[in-house]
């Protein structure tokens, strides 16, 4: 049995996302964009390593960055004092995703404790390639 790799430290050129770190965006090339009272806007690149067998960029590759954007409108009324945690999210496949990628994501609701958002990932030609719905639990954030 061998020991996994050390820990490697990290990234002196992270990005943030919108006040927090999150290593897994910044692993798939994810880009923050846009956030506003309600609306979270990322920028999803194609790349080679991110595609599934017929080239297409992989569903879970866009899942990923739904979650993450549609996290983003759920807390973009007070990004520095709340995380969140997805409760449920669906995702509907339209298109083949071959192109750069924008993924919007909308808070359509939010109460004291529950957000709910939805929103669409387009690509270059502005076609709809997948839609979400997402519900996420709003929490306060640790103090660093």
């Amino acid at each position: 049995m061998t020991s996994p790799p050390p820990s490697s430290p990290p990234s002196s050129d992270a990005i943030s996302y919108f006040g927090i770190e999150v290593p897994f965006m910044q692993h798939i090339g994810l880009r923050p964009l846009l956030l506003d009272q309600d609306r979270c806007h990322t920028l999803l690149a194609m790349r080679p390593d991110l595609v599934n067998s017929r080239g297409d960029i992989h569903g879970g590759t866009l899942m990923s960055a739904f979650d993450f954007t549609l996290s983003g409108a759920a807390r973009a009324h007070d990004p520095e004092r709340l995380g969140v945690i997805t409760v449920d999210m669906t995702t509907h496949f339209y298109e083949p995703a071959r192109t750069d990628l924008t993924v919007i994501g909308r808070c359509t609701r939010r109460g004291r404790s529950l957000a709910f958002c939805e929103g669409e990932i387009v690509d270059t030609a502005g076609t709809v390639v997948a839609v979400a719905r997402a519900v996420f639990k709003l929490v306060v954030r640790q103090s660093a």
